[in-house]
C-alpha cells in the first residue's frame, strides 16, 4: 500500500471559524499524517514554516503568530509566490481562506489555474461579479484539466449539506424548479421569538437588542437586517441550479433598516432609536397573524423563470419554515423527482465550530481526490 502524497496548506485568517478550523485540524491530522501547515496568515501578521518538510505546529500556532518575529500578513499575490516557489514537485497546495476579504476571493483564478486547490466558507467569490463566478469556474478542475479543485459548502448554510445535495441533485440529472428557506441564523432567530406559530413574541427592538446580547447579529445589527447576507447565498445557490444572475443588486433585496436610521453612525445609536419604528413591525406581525400565518425572512428562488427575490413572506402557520426554532437554517429544494413535498435541509446554519466543520468536511474531500 503505497503511502499518501504530502500536502501542502496555506490557511488565511485565524478568527473565530479560522482558530476552530485549526483545532479540528489538529485532530484531522491523526488520520491524515500527509498534511503538512506551512502557512497561516492574519490581517496583520503571517507565519511560514522554516522549510515545507519542516511544517509549522498546530499546537503553538497561536503563540507564534504573536510573537514579534513574525512576518508582516502577505498579500495574495505574496501567498502564491511562497506556495509556489516552495513547492515544485513535492506534492499539492491547498488553500483555506477563512476570511471575507473579497481581495483574496478575486484572486482565486490565479491559485486554481496554477493547480492549488480552495477550501473556502467566503460567500464574495461566488456571489460578487458574474465575470468572477465564470473565471472561478473556468480556472479550476475540471473546466481546467491542471486547475485546483474549489470546495465551498459553508459558503452557505455553515456547515449543512446544502450545496453538496444542489450539486447531486443538478449532477444526477434532477430538474430543480424552486428553491426557497430560511439562510441567515440571526433572521431565523428574530423571526422565531418575533413572531412565533404558537404565542406572542416580544417588540421588534427589544428582540434585536435580545440577538445581539446573545451574540446572534454582527456588532452593527444593520450588517445582518439589510438582507444583503442572504442575497449572497441566494446568488451562490441560484447559479449552481443554472440561473444566470449578475449580483446581488439584479433581484430585489428588502432591507428591514428603517430608512431614517441608515444614516446612523453606529451599532449603538442605531439599537438605541430602532423603538421609534416598532409599529411598523407590528403592523407587519398583526396583518399576518389576520391571516392565520406568521411573518418569515425568506430567500427564493424560481429556477424556471429564472427570478430571485428576498425578504418578508407571510407563510402558513404549518409551512416547513414557518416551524423553525432558534437560529436554525432550512432549505427546500423543489425538483421533478421531489414535486411538491421538497427536500429539506435543516439545521443550525451559523456559529464557527459548525462553519469550520465544513471547511474541514471539503478538505477531506479534497485529500480524498488528490490521492
Amino acid at each position: 500500500m503505497h503511502s499518501p502524497k504530502p500536502v501542502y496548506l496555506a490557511v488565511i485568517g485565524t478568527g473565530g471559524v479560522g482558530s476552530a478550523f485549526l483545532s479540528q485540524l489538529s485532530l484531522l491530522q491523526q488520520a491524515h499524517p500527509q498534511i503538512n501547515l506551512v502557512l497561516i496568515s492574519r490581517s496583520t501578521r503571517s507565519l511560514t514554516a522554516l522549510s515545507f518538510s519542516e511544517p509549522l505546529s498546530l499546537s503553538t500556532w497561536s503563540s507564534a503568530l504573536d510573537r514579534p518575529s513574525a512576518q508582516p500578513a502577505f498579500t495574495p499575490p505574496e501567498i502564491l509566490a511562497y506556495l509556489e516557489n516552495s513547492n515544485t514537485t513535492r506534492g499539492k497546495c491547498i488553500l483555506i481562506d477563512n476570511t471575507s476579504n473579497q481581495t483574496l476571493a478575486s484572486s482565486y483564478p490565479s491559485f486554481l489555474s496554477r493547480g492549488i486547490s480552495i477550501v473556502t466558507p467566503n460567500k464574495k467569490a461566488f456571489s460578487d461579479s458574474l465575470d468572477l463566478w465564470r473565471e472561478i469556474e473556468s480556472s479550476s478542475f475540471p473546466a481546467e484539466p491542471h486547475g485546483g479543485l474549489i470546495y465551498h459548502e459553508s459558503s452557505v448554510g455553515a456547515g449543512l449539506p446544502i450545496i453538496s445535495t444542489l450539486k447531486d441533485l443538478v449532477a444526477t440529472g434532477d430538474r430543480v424548479h424552486r428553491i426557497e428557506g430560511v439562510f441567515s441564523g440571526t433572521l431565523s432567530f428574530l423571526f422565531n421569538n418575533f413572531a412565533p406559530v404558537n404565542g406572542r413574541g416580544g417588540k421588534w427592538s427589544e428582540e434585536v437588542r435580545k440577538a445581539k446580547a446573545l451574540g446572534y447579529t454582527e456588532p452593527d445589527p444593520r450588517d445582518d437586517l439589510n438582507g444583503l447576507d442572504v442575497a449572497r447565498k441566494v446568488v451562490i445557490l441560484a447559479r449552481l441550479a443554472g440561473v444566470v444572475v449578475h449580483n446581488t443588486g439584479a433581484f430585489p433585496v428588502e432591507s428591514l433598516i428603517p430608512e431614517a436610521l441608515e444614516s446612523c453612525q453606529g451599532g449603538d445609536e442605531f439599537l438605541s432609536r430602532l423603538e421609534e419604528f416598532d409599529e411598523e413591525m407590528e403592523d407587519v406581525r398583526r396583518q399576518a397573524e389576520a391571516d392565520g400565518k406568521v411573518v418569515r425572512y425568506v430567500g427564493n428562488i424560481d429556477v424556471d423563470r429564472g427570478q430571485l427575490r428576498v425578504g418578508l413572506e407571510r407563510l402558513d402557520k404549518n409551512h416547513p419554515v414557518a416551524g423553525l426554532r432558534g437560529s436554525d437554517n432550512i432549505v427546500n429544494f423543489y425538483t421533478q423527482r421531489y414535486g411538491e413535498r421538497p427536500l429539506i435541509v435543516q439545521g443550525a446554519g451559523a456559529g464557527a465550530e459548525v462553519t469550520a466543520m465544513g471547511v474541514t468536511s471539503d478538505l477531506i474531500k479534497v485529500l480524498q481526490r488528490l490521492q
